[in-house]
């Protein structure tokens, strides 16, 4: 396998765990929306801001559908899983792992959406609706799926280690 792609709801630990596997395992780490920062020059939020819902899925979209990487950890955003194309990209980089993480569970992680810079497509203006949209899309895209509730970030490496075939 070449890279292990993350995806999941915002805070279900893409950026830290996908950071702790890729030390545990040998692997470089990628993480998506610093890219999209930098290429900007601007937080997420402010991006969202900028260029509406819609603006920022393009801009992810092409940032995730033009990467190249070899033995990388890569963290993807929340709303990669809108972008067929990205997806469709990511999947032949390698295995896609989707850390998943209860509704409840994402509530307490961000108390708040807008300064957190969480993309919200459409008439959806709560955690809940966003939740219920992005699920299926995400069990969609996953080879494997990590249940994070209740766990600690190393457990969930060394879950994800396992899952992959990784001997640590």
């Amino acid at each position: 396998m070449d890279n292990v792609v993350l995806i999941g709801m915002p805070s279900s630990g893409k950026s830290t765990a996908g950071v702790l596997l890729a030390k545990r395992i040998g692997y470089g780490f990628i993480d998506c929306d610093l890219i999209i920062q930098g290429e900007q020059g601007l937080r997420l939020s402010e991006i969202i801001e900028k260029e509406g819902a819609e603006g920022f899925i393009g801009i992810e979209e092409k940032v995730n559908a033009g990467l190249y990487a070899k033995r990388c950890v890569i963290a993807t955003g929340g709303s990669v899983v809108y972008g067929k194309r990205a997806m469709e990209h990511l999947k032949t980089l390698g295995k896609i792992v989707y850390l998943k993480l209860g509704v409840g569970e994402v509530e307490r992680r961000i108390p708040s959406f807008q300064k957190r810079g969480v993309v919200m497509r459409g008439n959806i203006t709560t955690l809940k609706e966003l939740y219920a949209e992005r699920i299926p899309l995400y069990e969609r895209y996953a080879d494997i799926t990590i249940n994070c509730d209740g766990k600690s970030i190393d457990a969930t490496v060394t879950e994800m280690a396992a899952a992959l075939g990784f001997e640590i």
